[in-house]
């Protein structure tokens, strides 16, 4: 039996995210496994690093799956390039050990989240970023970052009501670049909570445009109470950029 590493390309906004609802049509995992049955013959399901909300995009999604099948690597990507839609695209197809689990044995991802800032919304980044018109402070907003950094208990800043497992997080970066009117935050860590990424991103923004104090970060974490933090941003900015295995 063998075990195959894919790296996943793919626009998000016709999507309800990566996860396979039941034979619903419209998730990424759905339309890959779809493939994998009219190559293989064999009806498999495909192991994706994390779950990707409806909307998010994703450079590096990674996932495996596995197969008896004789294909080579090369015929195995041109397959799928071939018969997937032209919104996801597979950029790798690789061998992997027979324990590779691309959940369990990730160590670490990195996000990027655009946000257009400017009076005027733009038609073309619509799609991959959050309209923000109100004048933010960059410094402010690079303050509040640094606070973020580092070990903590994210609960106050995911969509999480309740968890068993840990939500403990480290970030280890957190950088805002500006090109024009486009700001491009780009997240660091070795996991992130369900909408944690989204809601950093709405919390940093209420804090540069002046309606949130920067201490409010450390609040948040002391409080662990959602309503805290800011807005959760639309997913249409968010993209899994790269996994880290070791």
């Amino acid at each position: 039996m063998r075990n195959i590493k894919l790296t996943i390309e793919y626009d998000g906004k016709r999507y309800l995210g990566w996860q396979r609802l039941g034979d619903y049509d419209k998730t990424i995992q759905g339309k890959i496994e779809k493939v994998i049955k009219l190559m293989t013959d064999e009806n498999t399901e495909i192991i994706g690093s994390g779950r990707t909300d409806g909307g998010t995009h994703a450079r590096g999604q990674v996932a495996n799956f596995k197969t008896t099948s004789e294909m080579t690597l090369e015929d195995m990507l041109a397959f799928f390039n071939r018969y997937l839609p032209q919104d996801i695209v597979v950029k790798n197809v690789e061998e992997a050990t027979e324990r590779f689990h691309a959940r369990y044995n990730a160590t670490g991802k990195q996000y990027s989240y655009y946000v257009w800032n400017a009076e005027i919304p733009s038609a073309f980044e619509r799609a991959y970023s959050f309209y923000y018109p109100q004048q933010l402070d960059l410094a402010r907003m690079e303050e509040a970052c640094e606070k973020l950094i580092g070990k903590h208990d994210f609960i106050g800043f995911s969509a999480l009501k309740k968890s068993k497992k840990s939500t403990v997080r480290t970030i280890e970066s957190i950088s805002i670049e500006q090109e024009g009117s486009l700001l491009h935050f780009s997240f660091v860590g070795d996991g992130f909570l369900h909408k944690m990424v989204r809601i950093i991103v709405g919390t940093l923004l209420e804090i540069g445009a002046g309606s949130m104090d920067v201490s409010a970060i450390d609040e948040i974490f002391e409080n662990k109470v959602r309503e805290h933090a800011g807005e959760t941003v639309p997913a249409q900015g968010l993209f899994l950029d790269e996994v880290y295995y070791r």
